[in-house]
């Protein structure tokens, strides 16, 4: 009899066209759910005859309540090699193997520069005027040459936003909890000791850390009202990184000039959130890692995980 695999929140109907499936075809029945089920009974029915589970990113926590609704799972595959929402401890004691597959810092790194871009050069409201023919120019840009980027975070990710800042002849500072003079140094970054010296010295704050304990509310309030009233805020890295409340007054109350988000901390957004509406917000539905190459690797790596646990020698086990 066939494992029964299921690929969950395949928005895009992309997972069995990004990779070649076949090796599996006589002993995995792959079947893919395209749309998110938040409610989690819904989710136990969906799945609850499957060995397999294929998860993308955090769209679909799995903790140990969950886990335990689903006896016959024996393997969960994970796009990325962190998945903060797959109980990895909960899943190891009922005997569940957790794996992960590469992926690339470039889609992330890209769409960075796609929202500060279009954040200082007004392109969502001049796109949308031209189509509905509104005024033929009605915003003045900000220039990047010239200005400073202040980047918290200079790992794989804020190193190539990094480059890409030098390359506009921008000022690029960095601040992180680990980050030394010398290694901000090696990319030609200006280190910053004060995380609000940051805030305050930047035209554009881009973040770029890991989300954990330490990091969650990292910026809030302070780091917010240090920004100066002309500063953008983008974050292509992780919504609890900020305090929600906190950067919801600064966009309202115009702290700052306007945010660049690809992260939430509900996703899919709920179509109420005043995030989706706010005219400073240039918002994007978590697109980051969301490309052919990213697929590419994420999904053609499930493949082999799945053969690899076949086979009785896991791959690419998460701790």
């Amino acid at each position: 009899m066939k494992l029964r695999c299921a690929v969950l929140d395949d928005y895009q109907g992309a997972a069995l066209t990004s990779a070649d499936w076949g090796p599996l075809a006589d002993r995995v029945e792959v079947r893919v759910l395209r749309e998110h089920l938040a409610d989690r009974d819904a989710l136990v029915a969906a799945v609850a005859d499957c060995e397999v589970l294929v998860v993308m990113r955090e769209r679909t926590p799995l903790d140990a309540a969950l886990l335990e609704r689903l006896p016959r799972l024996r393997l969960v595959v994970t796009s990325g090699m962190r998945n903060a929402s797959v109980d990895v401890t909960a899943a190891r004691a009922r005997g569940i193997t957790v794996c992960g597959t590469a992926s690339g810092s470039e889609p992330p790194a890209e769409l960075t520069w796609a929202l500060l871009l279009g954040l200082a050069r007004h392109v969502p409201a001049e796109a949308r005027s031209l189509r509905g023919g509104g005024p033929w120019q009605s915003t003045v840009g900000a220039d990047l040459a010239g200005r400073t980027l202040g980047l918290v975070g200079l790992g794989k990710i804020g190193a190539r936003v990094a480059r890409v800042g030098l390359a506009f002849g921008m000022e690029v500072r960095a601040w992180s909890p680990n980050l030394t003079e010398e290694r901000a140094a090696e990319h030609g970054v200006g280190y910053v000791g004060d995380r609000r010296e940051l805030f305050a010295g930047a035209d554009f704050v881009s973040l770029h850390l890991v989300l954990s304990e330490r990091t969650r509310g990292l910026v809030g309030e302070p780091e917010l009202r240090a920004m100066r009233p002309h500063a953008y805020l983008v974050n292509t890295s992780r919504a609890g990184l900020v305090d929600g409340g906190a950067l919801l007054r600064a966009l309202r109350e115009g702290w700052i000039a306007g945010a660049g988000l690809d992260v939430f901390e509900t996703e899919p957004l709920p179509l109420d959130d005043p995030l989706r509406s706010l005219p400073n917000v240039l918002a994007l539905p978590h697109l980051g890692y969301v490309t052919e190459g990213n697929y590419g690797r994420y999904f053609g790596q499930a493949v082999e995980d799945i053969e690899a646990f076949l086979a009785g020698t896991p791959v690419r086990e998460l701790a």
